[in-house]
């Protein structure tokens, strides 16, 4: 007797879901890692998902029992949908986003035919709709194993990865990943605007069976490209312990795309005008001012561990998002090597791709130079540092907390001190084509050395950097409109709000 439609159908669901499928769930919580669908599930914080492609097993009905596909194969190893997320602080509408959640319980989270097929509706979809997508990248690459397909010459005539890139600043893309991700998965990751990785990643081009086909040796999964060096080349943007705080940022970094959020609060400013040291030669952590002057708890560090001589995240001043900048005199003195300039460059690129305007706070002797700079191709990443503020659309605010010298500085800036839409600073504000100390020495060496070392020479190089100071500072630098204008540090909330268009 044939089996009744409406159980057959109950039956095939039952295969998708974790319910039926124990060892698997349980082999994955032993390893400290959860299911694609819990993580589904945490992502829209329960809501109700359209599913694409849910009964859908591995093509290889050739030479396994369809019964046994369905058991072990569910979805062909991802998970795709669209559902809310944020619901609880957006509209329908501006919460409906593209979910892609590889499997790697299902044959390691490969990409097999249908894997692609059905990443391939959702990215077109997405890109119909306008829609943000998050990504779980997790999975060991591609997939030799499906039979059903006949592939002639390398099978490369998948469309995934272009149509992935082609979404770049069409709709916000984030990845996250935990585990093991190789090859084509680790393409997808690394292409994604905004790249979430938990400290048990394991992200490489290739995985170890490929690299040992290559002749190139042989390696564990956990050598090939680890969280700890990957955190540290500018690969992942924010790490996390684990799937939950992965799946929390996720959320909190796509609200940024969303819009301005009610619910603010805010630290008592006046704690700022004691921010900065007295000695202007000492340095101080950006980091506390920054989370100070943004929303409480809004503010998200990116790629904390690469070019740490800037400081970049996304926050928020009354709910209303931005992309910041600030450099970090407790690395290079606050110069901006190259490494710092591709990172600056990355944040207003994602500025752009996202629509958030930029604030940008200034203290820098300008860029890094010498012969080990050049070297590491300092003219190229600066440059597209300058490339990349000229190309921005988005409105950029400017405050300087202290030196605003050279190249750097205008590249801080956008290109300009003319760029930002406002440009404020501190009262402790020193400006000048480039380091005071180094404009001293190199402005007065002969002067400097037609006095005897010791006492007198030093007294003499102090007076005249204090005379250099004194042009140079915020107040002079603002009576030739070097800069809009020279703003109490308490009120620096209200005058980053006021600048942008429309407030």
């Amino acid at each position: 007797m044939a089996q009744d439609p409406f159980e057959e159908f109950q039956q095939r669901l039952l295969n998708t879901q974790d319910e039926a499928r124990d060892e698997a769930v349980k082999k994955r919580h032993e390893r400290g890692g959860r299911t694609a669908r819990e993580n589904l599930d945490d992502l829209v914080e329960g809501a109700s998902i359209n599913e694409f492609g849910q009964h859908a097993v591995a093509a290889q009905r050739s030479r396994r029992e369809i019964e046994e596909l369905q058991r072990q194969t569910a979805g062909d190893g991802v998970i795709t949908a669209i559902g809310p997320v944020n619901g609880s602080l957006f509209n329908e509408s501006v919460a409906k986003t593209a979910l892609i959640i590889n499997d790697y319980t299902v044959l390691a989270g490969t990409q097999g035919y249908f894997h692609h097929r059905k990443i391939d509706r959702l990215l077109g979809l997405a890109g119909q709709q306008q829609l943000p997508v998050i990504m779980y990248t997790e999975g060991g690459g591609g997939r030799p194993g499906d039979t059903d397909v006949l592939i002639s010459g390398g099978g490369l005539n998948v469309p995934t990865f272009h149509r992935w890139c082609a979404l770049t600043g069409k709709v916000p893309r984030i990845a996250v990943n935990h585990g093991f991700c190789f090859a084509g998965n680790a393409a997808l990751f690394g292409a994604a605007d905004l790249r979430i990785a938990t400290q048990g990643s394991y992200i490489g081009m290739a995985g170890p069976a490929m690299i040992e086909g290559g002749g190139l040796g042989r390696y564990k999964p956990t050598e090939i490209g680890p969280t700890s060096v990957h955190s540290k080349n500018g690969v992942i943007d924010i790490v996390v312990p684990d799937e939950a705080e992965a799946t929390i940022k996720a959320r909190q970094a796509l609200a940024f795309c969303q819009g301005p959020t009610a619910d603010f609060e805010f630290s008592e400013q006046s704690a700022l005008r004691s921010a900065l040291p007295s000695n202007r030669r000492m340095a101080y952590d950006p980091v506390k001012i920054l989370e100070r002057v943004f929303d409480k708890n809004s503010f998200i560090a990116l790629r904390s561990h690469y070019g740490r001589s800037i400081v970049s995240g996304l926050a928020r001043i009354d709910g209303t998002p931005f992309a910041v900048l600030a450099n970090d005199c407790r690395h290079l003195g606050g110069a901006i090597d190259a490494e710092g300039a591709s990172k600056a460059t990355d944040l207003y690129r994602l500025a752009e791709r996202w629509k958030l305007p930029v604030v940008s706070f200034v203290d820098t002797p300008g860029f890094m130079v010498g012969p080990d700079s050049e070297a590491i191709g300092a003219p190229r990443y600066m440059s597209e540092m300058f490339t990349a503020g000229a190309t921005l659309s988005q409105p950029i605010v400017a405050i300087f907390l202290r030196r605003g010298y050279g190249l750097g500085a205008m590249a801080m800036t956008g290109g300009s001190f003319e760029i930002p839409v406002y440009a404020a600073s501190w009262p402790t504000g020193e400006f000048g084509p480039m380091g005071l100390e180094g404009a001293v020495h190199l402005g007065y060496k002969q002067e400097l050395a037609e006095l005897p070392e010791g006492p007198e020479r030093d007294a003499h190089f102090e007076e005249l950097l204090a005379k250099l100071y004194e042009r140079g500072k915020a107040t002079e630098a603002a009576s030739f409109l070097e800069l809009d204008s020279v703003i109490d540090p308490v009120d620096t909330r209200s005058v980053i709000s006021r600048a942008l268009p429309g407030c």
